[in-house]
């Protein structure tokens, strides 16, 4: 029987078991209504005294996917989560809950506070809380050491990763496993326990031992990850808690919760989870994709090889096309290499890593191009490379083909004149590894189609990928920022700070490498290539170092030949190259430029303003449409430190009035590279920031 078929937390009868279904599509979020909706229906079902046991499921493809992150603001306001989750510990009649899909974060922790658990096979739990720079609020770090032990515990709630069924049900946090759907398993696992067949107990009765030697391990290896985290290390603090009564450490990890949400960390770990989902609403969201099965990739290199690998993971039939014969079989070797790997990760199951070396085709003939539902040219970046290619391309594609270059830095609209179909061509730069790395920068030419850019992130989502809407500019959105950011760095080398130094505080602030540190993992010929590029069009105010280029003048390129800025051997940590230092010493000298110090707040300071600067600049010509899509693109292609928000997030909490006195001060030694963008004054005046305009 059905009481109402349309509440958020339906209420049915099984006989004597009454049932909560958690009915609140499309992931049944544990936010303020859902939680008020299963505290009325618990309270009405207690009260029954033909109900004698209690089952909670969830409807659709989840239990639940957990809390509502919007609702995080309304964490106090009654009834709370622990306090509907109190309810149900203390509860006289046995309370079970029946999971399937995914149970995480405050669902899990709902779960957690029922006195039985069984699960459908395939579920996946997770109290992954410190990934948004929070930990467990509603009990979840008090009951799963009740059920687990505390190294368990630690392990799970500091790591916030998924635990699978079997692992979930040997380590004591399921009680039964099972398949079959969920509802008829908590009916049957309550039919058991009225006859007394399966045992039940309230978790908040059970006793946790301590471990000290666990919680030492894992003391010293949070506080050794780059950044230290403050999430991980206050969720450590709140699971020893666990040892106390369970009144005690409620409380104590209530408190915990609640410093974090206010933190720096928690704001800029939950603007980054935005960013992530924001960047899909684009003007052409409303038109059709086009049907994409079969592409065809252009170029048999490290990104031709990481692009194929990533689109035969995504279930696509995959063609790579190498012009070179020689190179074709090495290019099939690499991208059977990648989907090894992948395999061995997890990321593909035996019968999908089989469907994936079925969809692959290596070839050195264009023509199979013409089979393609996409072409994704992924050659040298050099223009007239890729103007003639698209000429040829324009040729040998069938109408409605989708054209994409994946360049880095040059002008889409100048690629896509080279065909009589501009409407088709558009910019998909990926970044390398391309199988690894997420995002994808989606630049619209001029002429590009509306359904050519919901195919672009219609496939980018189907990839796993992050696409942000890129406009044609030189860079786009993320190279136009690096630029400047690297250019911060070298004016900061040449001033006086070394580049250890400065790697060290970038690294500090939380980038996983500093600037040159990249260079050398990029390749120093790499960049070079583009600043020799641009050398014709440089204006002759602009400051312009020459370091790198006499590095890349003795052969050192990086680590691909063992020298750069570092010194590289096997099975050692790089170390500062002394050869790389005297050129910068005699550089200085060069310049008549007397070495001043610089503080690591400094260098960071600096570097970000640029960064924010650029950005800005990127905003105003609308190259990004929005602030967050920024944020996006250095969080998931450039490794600006997660947990910092990006940029622009950067740019509101120091506040526009400051990075105006930070540019301007700068500016007295070099006006042409510090400059005060427009919008950022205006900014100021209408006392307005970067959040506002995401709206």
């Amino acid at each position: 029987m059905k009481d109402d078929v349309t509440a958020i937390a339906r209420i049915e009868t099984e006989g004597e078991i009454g049932l909560i279904c958690l009915a609140k599509p499309p992931v049944n979020a544990v936010g303020l209504a859902l939680r008020s909706a299963i505290h009325d229906a618990f309270q009405t079902l207690s009260q029954d005294p033909a109900i004698r046991a209690i089952v909670l499921y969830g409807e659709g493809r989840f239990f639940s996917a957990g809390a509502d992150i919007k609702d995080f603001g309304k964490a106090d306001v009654q009834p709370t989560l622990p306090q509907v989750l109190k309810a149900l510990n203390d509860s006289d009649k046995p309370v079970i809950a029946a999971l399937h899909g995914v149970a995480f974060g405050g669902a899990l922790e709902l779960a957690l506070a029922t006195h039985l658990r069984v699960g459908v096979a395939g579920l996946r739990i997770a109290l992954p809380e410190v990934k948004l720079g929070l930990l467990p609020g509603a009990g979840g770090a008090q009951r799963l050491p009740r059920l687990t032990g505390l190294a368990s515990a630690i392990d799970i709630i500091c790591s916030g990763r998924d635990v699978l069924a079997d692992e979930a049900l040997s380590l004591g946090i399921l009680d039964r496993l099972v398949d079959g759907p969920a509802r008829g398993a908590g009916i049957a696992a309550a039919r058991d326990v009225l006859a007394g067949t399966l045992a039940h107990r309230q978790t908040d009765a059970r006793v946790v031992a301590d471990d000290p030697a666990a919680v030492d391990a894992a003391r010293i290896r949070l506080q050794a990850k780059r950044p230290a985290l403050m999430a991980p290390l206050k969720a450590l603090e709140a699971v020893c808690a666990a040892t106390l009564p369970i009144d005690e450490g409620l409380a104590g990890e209530r408190a915990l919760f609640m410093e974090l949400m206010a933190g720096d960390e928690r704001a800029g770990l939950v603007h980054a989870f935005f960013a992530e989902r924001a960047t899909g609403q684009i003007p052409e969201k409303s038109a059709t994709p086009r049907t994409i099965q079969r592409i065809a990739v252009i170029g048999g290199g490290t990104m031709g090889v990481g692009i194929a690998t990533s689109l035969l993971i995504g279930g696509y039939q995959t063609d790579l096309i190498e012009a070179q014969s020689a190179r074709v079989a090495q290019a099939r070797s690499g991208i059977e290499k990648n989907l090894a790997g992948a395999l061995k990760r997890g990321k593909l199951t035996a019968e999908s890593h089989k469907a994936a070396l079925d969809g692959l085709g290596c070839t050195d003939s264009l023509d199979v191009a013409a089979e393609a539902d996409l072409v994704i040219e992924a050659i040298f970046e050099n223009m007239e490379a890729k103007i003639g290619l698209f000429a040829k391309l324009d040729a040998i594609c069938k109408p409605g083909a989708i054209l994409a270059t994946n360049t880095s830095y040059l002008d889409v609209n100048q690629i896509a004149a080279a065909t009589a179909r501009p409407e088709d061509v558009i910019g998909l730069h990926f970044f390398s590894p391309a199988h690894i790395m997420r995002l994808i920068e989606v630049v619209v030419a001029e002429k590009t189609a509306p359904s050519c850019v919901a195919s672009a992130f219609a496939l980018a989502r189907k990839l796993g990928k992050v696409p942000v809407r890129a406009g044609n500019s030189d860079g786009f959105i993320g190279n136009r920022i690096l630029t400047q950011y690297r250019r911060a760095a070298d004016y900061l080398l040449l001033d006086g700070a070394d580049f250890a130094g400065i790697d060290a505080a970038l690294e500090e602030f939380g980038f996983a490498m500093g600037p040159f540190a990249v260079n050398d993992l990029a390749g120093l010929d790499i960049a070079r290539a583009t600043r020799d590029r641009k050398a014709a069009t440089r204006p002759p105010q602009e400051r312009y170092s020459r370091v790198a280029d006499l590095i890349c003048d003795q052969g050192w390129f990086g680590r691909k030949t063992g020298q750069g800025y570092y010194l590289y051997e096997a099975g050692k940590k790089p170390v500062a190259h002394p050869g790389a230092m005297a050129i910068v010493e005699t550089e200085r000298r060069a310049l008549g430029l007397a070495p001043r110090a610089f503080s690591r707040e400094t260098i960071v300071a600096r570097c970000l303003t640029a960064m924010i600067a650029e950005a800005v600049r990127v905003l105003e010509e609308g190259v990004a449409l929005r602030p967050v899509d920024i944020d996006a693109v250095e969080l998931f292609g450039y490794g600006f430190p997660r947990h910092r928000g990006g940029p622009m997030h950067q740019a509101d909490l120091i506040g526009p009035a400051e990075l105006i006195r930070r540019i301007e001060d700068y500016a007295a030694e070099d006006p042409h590279f510090w400059q005060v963008p427009d919008l950022l004054r205006k900014m100021q005046r209408d006392g307005r920031s970067f959040a506002d305009l995401n709206g």
